[in-house]
């Protein structure tokens, strides 16, 4: 089977756009086809100011969200990120590998700081780094294909930049891996601004949709989405961004295709309707078994254990392999130099 790795990032409650662009797909498909492995990516989420608390309370929700959404810690491997010491060994290694002038490249570094910058701060040396240490999830376990959105796309062609510059000058060491995407609604729109993605650090925005919303806040949310001029319902991702959102939205609940469903809509208020009851009733079952695991939280602390436990055994063979490759000694090997007399 391939191995698949994938993560979540604790900055945040998920999203509907987690879930219908990532998560659902991880559950229904993802887990059964392959070797697959979903990490809680804790440790990306200090590259801002963070308060620690908040960090460990949302890294364990995020973990029963991905149980509660349907991973089953008995066909893959679930697991927290800093439970598995290779990421931060390789990352390093790997960081030997890059280039400044190939970080200062990626997106998000350059949105970020070129945004402190205008507030007159600065960023984290991590948030620049960040994506070798995400090359390093990805490379450790062998990855063959990464499920991502659009906008992670960047992150995996670093990952296969380095392993194969890394497998070029040191030797074999790494598989090559590849961006795999969903059909439908890779990237969900926010729905008060629907020319930016539905963002997990922006929790109180009222264009989140959250997995764990009450339905009556998911009604309200969607109700009150941005549509756009006109009153015809017409499927047009360049004029039309809101329309086009929500019917997205729509059809990855559903099932349908967002081009045919503009046909069945005579008004945004219906459609808005039947939108915020769709994405209730594919909610519906995540958040009641969130409540279940809650309720046992002894299990979802012994699912993460012994996922970080299987994942430690994938991963060290490789992460020991190319420190060998790079030169450094091995532990407990004989150096030749001479013993000291203790007794001197």
């Amino acid at each position: 089977m391939k191995r698949v790795f994938s993560g979540v990032k604790p900055t945040g409650h998920l999203t509907l756009g987690n879930y219908l662009g990532a998560v659902r797909q991880w559950a229904a498909a993802d887990q059964h086809r392959a070797d697959a492995l979903f990490c809680v990516v804790d440790l990306h989420a200090l590259t801002v100011d963070h308060d620690p608390a908040r960090v460990r309370r949302l890294t364990r929700q995020a973990a029963t969200v991905l149980l509660a959404s349907g991973l089953d810690h008995r066909v893959c491997t679930v697991f927290v990120q800093s439970h598995v010491d290779e990421h931060a060994r390789l990352s390093y290694l790997l960081e030997c590998v890059a280039t400044d002038g190939e970080m200062r490249r990626m997106i998000q570094y350059k949105e970020k700081a070129a945004r402190e910058q205008r507030r007159g701060g600065s960023v984290r040396l991590s948030l620049l780094t960040y994506p070798v240490l995400m090359a390093a999830d990805i490379l450790a376990y062998g990855t063959e294909e990464v499920p991502v959105g659009d906008d992670q796309t960047q992150h995996v062609e670093l990952a296969r930049d380095l392993a194969m510059r890394f497998n070029q000058r040191y030797g074999q060491a790494f598989v090559v891996p590849r961006a795999t995407r969903p059909k439908v609604a890779a990237r969900v729109m926010n729905l008060q601004d629907p020319l930016s993605k539905m963002g997990k650090s922006d929790d109180a925005g009222p264009g989140i949709v959250h997995v764990l919303d009450d339905p009556d806040v998911v009604r309200r949310k969607v109700m009150r989405a941005v549509t756009d001029s006109g009153r015809d319902v017409v499927y047009d991702r360049a004029s039309r961004p809101g329309v086009a959102n929500l019917l997205e939205i729509l059809a990855a609940c559903t099932g349908g295709n967002p081009e045919a469903l503009a046909g069945v809509y005579e008004s945004y208020g219906v459609l808005k309707r039947e939108t915020a009851e769709a994405v209730i009733e594919v909610l519906r079952p995540v958040r009641e078994r969130h409540r279940e695991l809650c309720a046992d939280p002894g299990h979802v602390e012994g699912v993460l254990r012994d996922g970080a436990e299987r994942a430690r055994a994938m991963a060290r063979p490789t992460v020991d392999a190319a420190y060998r490759a790079i030169g450094l000694l091995p532990a407990g090997a004989d150096t030749g130099a001479p013993v000291l007399n203790a007794a001197r």
